[in-house]
């Protein structure tokens, strides 16, 4: 019998589906038993979100500082795992802060030691970065990552922006003002994402990860955008100073985060056009190293 473990955060409730879509052939395994695990935050976050709750959430998701989680059960620490899927939203290009907190936990350290691991993605688009980091902390945990699974919004990245705002803070996922597009992952996709749970439990099966990522990039687990690379980097450098700063101002803190806000709307609808044209243009100059980033990121 091949004990799996699914760890996962939730608000909306998206996450907690793509995770019981890609476990459903897990669990139709008479030979796998099954384990789901919900975070669960001492504080709870809102959804949908305050406007200011939202982005009060920013320099403590950047800098990953952990936040007092709920032990899992008895039952889920006495344990030990061939697999655990690990579902995590990114927060501000950063692993959210109750999966950072599972991460960080001396019992998320258990669970995870010497264990390979398959992540899940469930994001707007911007993921690389934070993948990194959690490449990372699993390094730190002792971990083996052996798969990774991005689902992202598929739409252009503006109109992303406008829906996934909609959804965060009304908590409603549908289609603003009647014609844009629904936020994030689309139903279809959540509901073919069984096909990965399909794929993980062979290799699961046979105890051999080393080919699993290949074959779950070959059925579309990872799509990769060069623009979207490159904006995560730079974004992440700004992060740092922002999220550093910010972390300083103990009473003048709800005011620089509202400076934060503005920024953000200049980087999203002023800067980051720009950028994408800077970007087209150098293209042909550098085509070398966004056929190795892709490699990489595709990669595990």
């Amino acid at each position: 019998m091949k004990n799996v473990i699914v760890i996962y955060y939730t608000q909306s409730g998206q996450l907690a589906e793509i995770a019981q879509n890609i476990a459903k052939p897990l669990l139709n395994d008479e030979e796998i038993s099954v384990t789901f695990y919900n975070i669960e935050m001492e504080k709870p976050f809102p959804f949908p979100w305050p406007k200011a709750d939202f982005f009060d959430a920013f320099p403590e998701s950047f800098l990953q500082i952990p936040a007092p989680i709920h032990q899992p059960s008895h039952e889920i620490l006495s344990k030990k795992y061939d697999l655990v899927i690990l579902a995590y939203q990114v927060w501000y290009l950063t692993p959210s802060i109750p999966i950072n907190s599972f991460l960080k936990s001396d019992f998320g350290q258990q669970i995870l030691k010497d264990t390979p691991v398959v992540t899940v993605i469930g994001a707007r688009n911007m993921w690389i970065m934070a993948q990194e980091k959690m490449k990372i902390s699993l390094k730190n945990a002792n971990a083996k990552l052996v798969g990774n699974i991005a689902l992202v919004d598929r739409h252009i990245n503006h109109i992303s922006v406008i829906t996934i705002v909609h959804w965060m803070f009304t908590g409603k996922k549908t289609k603003y003002l009647g014609f844009f597009p629904k936020p994030g992952v689309s139903d279809e996709e959540i509901s073919n994402s069984s096909k990965f749970g399909e794929i993980i439990v062979k290799h699961l099966k046979i105890n051999q990860f080393e080919s699993l990522q290949k074959e779950l990039v070959a059925n579309d687990a990872v799509e990769i955008r060069p623009f979207l690379i490159e904006m995560d980097k730079k974004a992440n450098k700004m992060f740092t100073k922002w999220a550093n700063f910010i972390i300083t101002k103990t009473d003048s803190r709800p005011t620089w985060l509202k400076f934060f806000n503005l920024y953000l709307f200049v980087a999203i609808w002023i800067i980051s056009p720009i950028v994408y044209i800077l970007h087209l243009f150098s293209i042909p100059f550098k085509t070398n190293q966004i056929k190795k980033e892709k490699t990489y990121f595709k990669g595990v």
